[in-house]
């Protein structure tokens, strides 16, 4: 992750927590519940959501918090969440992908792949 985002293994593991501690925030809790089992036992608590109900809020209010909680620039923290989104389209089952990011709305097609088939990002 730290290649993907050009970040120290410690930033990249700062910004891999965020990401997903904000996703669990934007996306029901079961939804949260089922991506925390998919994940290594290491991330999965970050998966969980704190309520059943999905807070609704903007890709910008997401890249604030992202950035607040890994202690990074927003441009930086928009660089992770990206990284981190490719990696869960790689690692998870096309299915279980789709569950997390149709609960998104279409602006964060900015960092999320929301379109099948997935293709890989180039920079």
């Amino acid at each position: 992750m730290a290649k993907r985002t050009g970040t120290s293994s410690q930033q990249a593991t700062a910004l891999v927590r965020a990401t997903l501690t904000t996703l669990a925030e934007r996306i029901d809790g079961g939804e949260g519940r089922d991506l925390a089992g998919q994940l290594p036992e290491g991330l999965r608590p970050y998966a969980f959501a704190p309520t059943e109900t999905a807070e609704r809020f903007g890709l910008d209010v997401f890249l604030q918090r992202v950035s607040g909680r890994a202690e990074v620039d927003p441009e930086r923290a928009k660089d992770g969440a990206t990284a981190v989104f490719d990696a869960l389209r790689q690692a998870l089952p096309p299915e279980a992908y789709d569950d997390v990011v149709s609960q998104l709305p279409a602006e964060f097609g900015e960092v999320a792949d929301l379109t099948a088939p997935f293709v890989q990002r180039t920079r």
